[in-house]
């Protein structure tokens, strides 16, 4: 039915260490630089075993503190930007300025928070 000529991927070939799919690899066979078997898990370093969770924690708490000040208090500071120049001028910014700096500065720190809130220690 099928002409030779056309090209069928076939799994079992490809795999290195000759196992068919479905089958579990053996016991003495560890992860890469001869680590011993499950302790690569799915991020670098094998921080997580596999099939375990992450959790939210603390981390994810300041995370979602910081998304609430750059997305919600930031852009209500810029509605009263016009209302009280006396302020930002006190801090040296002028009004085009202010509406440059103030989402700019929450920004940054959301980035630094971002990454330290998904790396693990």
């Amino acid at each position: 039915m099928a002409d030779d000529s056309t090209y069928r991927f076939d799994p079992a070939e490809s795999r290195e260490d000759g196992e068919a799919d479905g089958e579990e690899p053996s016991e003495g066979v560890g992860g890469e630089d001869g680590e011993p078997p499950g302790a690569t898990g799915p991020g670098p370093g094998g921080d997580v075993p596999p099939g375990g969770t992450r959790e939210f924690g603390w981390r994810g708490w300041v995370l979602v503190g910081m998304l609430f000040v750059a997305l919600v208090v930031i852009p209500v500071l810029l509605y009263f930007v016009p209302r009280v120049q006396w302020l930002t001028a006190s801090l040296g910014l002028g009004y085009r300025d202010a509406f440059l700096v103030l989402p700019l500065v929450p920004a940054l720190v959301l980035a630094a928070l971002a990454v330290w809130a998904t790396t693990r220690p």
